[in-house]
Protein backbone atom coordinates (compact mmCIF):
# COMPACT_ATOMS: atom_id res chain seq x y z
CA UNK A 1 0.00 0.00 0.00
CA UNK A 2 2.95 2.36 0.55
CA UNK A 3 3.81 2.88 -3.13
CA UNK A 4 0.11 3.31 -3.95
CA UNK A 5 -0.26 5.96 -1.26
CA UNK A 6 2.82 7.80 -2.54
CA UNK A 7 1.60 7.61 -6.15
CA UNK A 8 -1.91 8.68 -5.16
CA UNK A 9 -0.47 11.63 -3.23
CA UNK A 10 1.76 12.69 -6.13
CA UNK A 11 -1.11 12.53 -8.61
CA UNK A 12 -3.32 14.27 -6.07
CA UNK A 13 -0.88 17.17 -5.71
CA UNK A 14 -0.95 17.69 -9.48
CA UNK A 15 -4.75 17.47 -9.61
CA UNK A 16 -4.99 19.76 -6.57
CA UNK A 17 -2.80 22.35 -8.29
CA UNK A 18 -5.06 22.29 -11.35
CA UNK A 19 -8.19 22.46 -9.19
CA UNK A 20 -6.90 25.25 -6.95
CA UNK A 21 -5.36 27.32 -9.74
CA UNK A 22 -8.47 27.14 -11.88
CA UNK A 23 -10.75 27.84 -8.89
CA UNK A 24 -8.80 30.95 -7.88
CA UNK A 25 -8.77 32.21 -11.49
CA UNK A 26 -12.48 31.54 -12.05
CA UNK A 27 -13.42 33.05 -8.67
CA UNK A 28 -11.11 36.08 -9.06
CA UNK A 29 -10.47 37.53 -12.54
CA UNK A 30 -13.35 35.69 -14.21
CA UNK A 31 -15.73 36.62 -11.39
CA UNK A 32 -17.78 33.43 -11.13
CA UNK A 33 -19.69 32.61 -7.98
CA UNK A 34 -17.87 30.19 -5.65
CA UNK A 35 -20.00 27.11 -6.31
CA UNK A 36 -19.80 27.40 -10.11
CA UNK A 37 -16.06 28.05 -9.95
CA UNK A 38 -15.57 25.02 -7.70
CA UNK A 39 -17.68 22.78 -9.92
CA UNK A 40 -15.67 23.69 -13.03
CA UNK A 41 -12.30 23.40 -11.32
CA UNK A 42 -13.38 20.03 -9.93
CA UNK A 43 -14.00 18.56 -13.39
CA UNK A 44 -10.54 19.64 -14.55
CA UNK A 45 -8.86 18.28 -11.42
CA UNK A 46 -10.80 15.02 -11.61
CA UNK A 47 -9.69 14.40 -15.18
CA UNK A 48 -6.04 15.03 -14.29
CA UNK A 49 -6.37 12.68 -11.29
CA UNK A 50 -7.93 9.87 -13.32
CA UNK A 51 -5.25 10.05 -16.00
CA UNK A 52 -2.46 10.10 -13.43
CA UNK A 53 -3.86 7.21 -11.43
CA UNK A 54 -4.74 5.09 -14.46
CA UNK A 55 -1.40 5.65 -16.20
CA UNK A 56 0.73 5.77 -13.07
CA UNK A 57 -0.36 4.79 -9.58
CA UNK A 58 -2.63 1.86 -10.45
CA UNK A 59 -1.28 0.84 -13.86
CA UNK A 60 -0.23 -2.58 -12.52
CA UNK A 61 -3.75 -3.25 -11.24
CA UNK A 62 -5.41 -2.43 -14.52
CA UNK A 63 -5.19 -5.88 -16.08
CA UNK A 64 -7.86 -7.28 -13.81
CA UNK A 65 -9.98 -4.15 -13.53
CA UNK A 66 -10.02 -3.18 -17.20
CA UNK A 67 -10.66 -6.77 -18.28
CA UNK A 68 -13.97 -6.50 -16.43
CA UNK A 69 -14.78 -2.90 -17.21
CA UNK A 70 -14.17 -0.54 -20.10
CA UNK A 71 -12.12 2.60 -19.55
CA UNK A 72 -15.28 4.65 -19.91
CA UNK A 73 -17.04 2.67 -17.19
CA UNK A 74 -13.94 2.86 -15.02
CA UNK A 75 -13.80 6.63 -15.48
CA UNK A 76 -17.51 6.79 -14.62
CA UNK A 77 -16.91 5.05 -11.31
CA UNK A 78 -13.87 7.24 -10.66
CA UNK A 79 -15.94 10.32 -11.44
CA UNK A 80 -18.69 9.17 -9.05
CA UNK A 81 -16.15 8.69 -6.24
CA UNK A 82 -14.83 12.16 -6.95
CA UNK A 83 -18.35 13.61 -7.06
CA UNK A 84 -18.77 12.37 -3.50
CA UNK A 85 -15.53 14.12 -2.60
CA UNK A 86 -16.62 17.27 -4.40
CA UNK A 87 -19.88 17.30 -2.46
CA UNK A 88 -17.82 17.38 0.72
CA UNK A 89 -15.87 20.36 -0.67
CA UNK A 90 -19.01 22.16 -1.88
CA UNK A 91 -20.64 21.64 1.50
CA UNK A 92 -17.63 23.22 3.19
CA UNK A 93 -17.87 26.26 0.88
CA UNK A 94 -21.64 26.53 1.30
CA UNK A 95 -21.40 26.42 5.10
CA UNK A 96 -18.58 28.94 5.20
CA UNK A 97 -19.84 31.33 2.50
CA UNK A 98 -23.59 31.23 3.00
CA UNK A 99 -23.97 29.85 6.54
CA UNK A 100 -21.18 31.68 8.35
CA UNK A 101 -21.09 34.74 6.08
CA UNK A 102 -17.38 34.39 5.28
CA UNK A 103 -17.67 35.68 1.72
CA UNK A 104 -14.13 36.75 0.77
CA UNK A 105 -12.19 34.96 -1.94
CA UNK A 106 -9.69 33.84 0.71
CA UNK A 107 -12.41 32.34 2.92
CA UNK A 108 -13.90 30.48 -0.08
CA UNK A 109 -10.46 29.15 -1.00
CA UNK A 110 -9.66 27.99 2.54
CA UNK A 111 -13.03 26.32 3.04
CA UNK A 112 -13.22 24.62 -0.38
CA UNK A 113 -9.61 23.96 -1.33
CA UNK A 114 -8.24 23.60 2.20
CA UNK A 115 -10.65 22.07 4.69
CA UNK A 116 -12.92 20.51 2.06
CA UNK A 117 -10.05 19.03 0.07
CA UNK A 118 -8.49 17.43 3.16
CA UNK A 119 -11.75 15.74 4.13
CA UNK A 120 -12.50 14.68 0.57
CA UNK A 121 -9.04 13.18 0.04
CA UNK A 122 -9.64 10.44 2.58
CA UNK A 123 -12.86 9.48 0.83
CA UNK A 124 -11.22 9.61 -2.62
CA UNK A 125 -8.27 7.41 -1.66
CA UNK A 126 -10.54 4.72 -0.27
CA UNK A 127 -12.92 4.87 -3.24
CA UNK A 128 -10.21 4.94 -5.88
CA UNK A 129 -8.35 2.01 -4.35
CA UNK A 130 -11.35 -0.17 -3.57
CA UNK A 131 -13.95 0.69 -6.22
CA UNK A 132 -12.09 1.92 -9.31
CA UNK A 133 -8.73 0.14 -9.45
CA UNK A 134 -9.64 -2.93 -7.43
CA UNK A 135 -7.84 -6.20 -7.80
CA UNK A 136 -8.95 -9.79 -7.73
CA UNK A 137 -8.28 -11.73 -4.54
CA UNK A 138 -5.06 -13.33 -5.80
CA UNK A 139 -3.65 -10.05 -7.11
CA UNK A 140 -4.54 -8.21 -3.93
CA UNK A 141 -2.33 -10.49 -1.86
CA UNK A 142 0.70 -9.45 -3.95
CA UNK A 143 -0.03 -5.70 -4.26
CA UNK A 144 -1.15 -4.97 -0.83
Amino acid sequence: MGPELLGFATVGICAYAVDLGLFVWLRGPVGLDPLTAKALSFVAGCTVAYAGNALGTYRRREGAAVARASRLRQYGIFFAVNIAGALVQLLCIAVSHYGLGLTSQRADTVSGAGVGMALATVLRFWGTRTLVFRTTGREASWTG
